[in-house]
């Protein structure tokens, strides 16, 4: 692959801000998620429910931006001097890296046999919700390397005991299973398929564009009843990860047609034009699948995709060409850290639940009070990153 000469050398804001306001969102709904008596619009749509919410939005959106990262970073590196190797190193190693975290946060929520473990669930919850923080922090070049060996190694041996420890509920058997791969494992996988077609293809808008159709393709296959694809398994596990994919590489698509200098048009109408597309494969494919972000149906990432666009679009006429961009400051604590501040409010939740801490009040787990509370701590989170980014506490895959 080689060197773009574009605008994939420069830092772009707008896409830091999107991400920044993401991760915003994503906290609230995710606290808001134990809130009771709240308007169905503030929750996840039912899975048989041809409609979504804003909430339905957040997932698509963290993909859709993972996708839009993409050239920017094959471009560093390639800047850089990364070898092929190098890069290859680097992609396989953060893709199992998320896909190893989900999978542990998922066990920590069910799935375990209580009596049969040693240590208490609440406790295995906070240390494999903690120990990703040491093993995969940024530390910085005067760091004692001894120090960061101990952590970083002391962080994996952790996680090698929890998985001894941890027992099937089911089965009674030991060590933690992929019950399903979690919202960091579906990201990595979706980021392992995007990025390998992506350097295989040496990111040509085109051949994305086929990638695109070709995951929506296989996604509608997989779910239709009875079609080779459902039937064979693991044909149907490509698919159900290309669905993800699809929304990661619809933001490569629109990174590369904002940014390559070869392609962008004056005008941006190619952006439009895709905000059109997507919308009317949403719209054509709905009364064969309908929207759900719980079932992952090709009408919903089609949706998701030109609304995240849209959204895109207007930050960067805002931004970029409008030059307003003091507003943004208040969400780019979390755009610079985004992996360690959405395990905090893990970490936060174990540790209470292990020491049986209560902290917040029963008035403020339901209606109005627990809408305002989610908005708080959210606002909280966003304060105690820009503490931790100050001191260098920084995740990096």
């Amino acid at each position: 692959m080689k060197i773009k000469e574009n605008l994939f050398n420069q830092r772009i804001i707008s896409i830091d801000a999107l991400r920044g306001i993401t991760i915003f969102v994503m906290i609230f709904v995710n606290e808001l998620a134990s809130v009771k008596n709240v308007p169905q619009w503030m929750k996840h749509m039912p899975a048989d429910a041809d409609a979504m919410t804003f909430v339905d939005l957040v997932f698509p959106a963290f993909l859709f931006i993972v996708g839009m990262s993409i050239p920017f970073a094959f471009n560093a590196r390639l800047i850089k001097g990364d070898s092929p190797k190098t890069i290859w190193t680097h992609t396989l190693k953060r893709a199992i890296a998320l896909i190893v975290i989900g999978v542990f946060m998922v066990n920590a929520e069910y799935g375990y046999d209580a009596s049969k473990m040693i240590i208490e669930p609440a406790f295995w919850g906070l240390l494999a919700y903690l120990m990703p923080i040491p093993i995969w922090n940024k530390y910085p070049k005067n760091f004692p390397l001894w120090l960061k060996n101990v952590l970083q190694y002391g962080g994996i041996l952790v996680l090698i005991a929890l998985y001894f420890l941890y027992v099937q509920e089911e089965t009674g058997e030991i060590g933690i299973t992929p019950k399903w791969w979690g919202i960091l494992g579906l990201i990595g996988w979706a980021y392992l398929f995007t990025v390998i077609y992506y350097w295989l293809v040496n990111g040509n808008l085109w051949a994305m564009i086929g990638f695109l159709i070709f995951s929506v393709a296989m996604n509608s296959l997989n779910l239709t009843e009875n079609s080779f694809v459902q039937n064979t398994s693991w044909i149907s596990f490509i698919a159900g990860h290309l669905t993800h994919a699809s929304l990661a590489t619809a933001g490569v698509i629109i990174s590369l047609l904002f940014f390559d200098r070869k392609i962008i048009s004056k005008n941006n109408w190619p952006v439009i034009g895709f905000i059109v597309l997507f919308t009317l494969t949403a719209i054509l494919l709905r009364p064969y699948f309908g929207i759900s972000k719980i079932k992952g149906t090709p009408s919903w990432t089609m949706l998701s995709a030109a609304i995240c666009t849209v959204l895109f679009y207007f930050l960067y006429w805002l931004m970029e060409v409008k030059k307003q961009t003091k507003w943004s400051e208040f969400f780019m604590p979390a755009a610079a850290n985004p992996l360690l501040i959405y395990i905090l409010p893990g970490v936060i939740y174990y540790f209470n639940k292990a020491l049986n801490i209560h902290i917040l009040p029963e008035y403020f787990s339901e209606g109005v009070p627990g809408i305002i509370w989610s908005l708080v701590f959210s606002t909280i989170m966003l304060f105690v990153m820009k503490i931790l980014n100050r001191y260098k506490i920084q995740m990096q895959l």
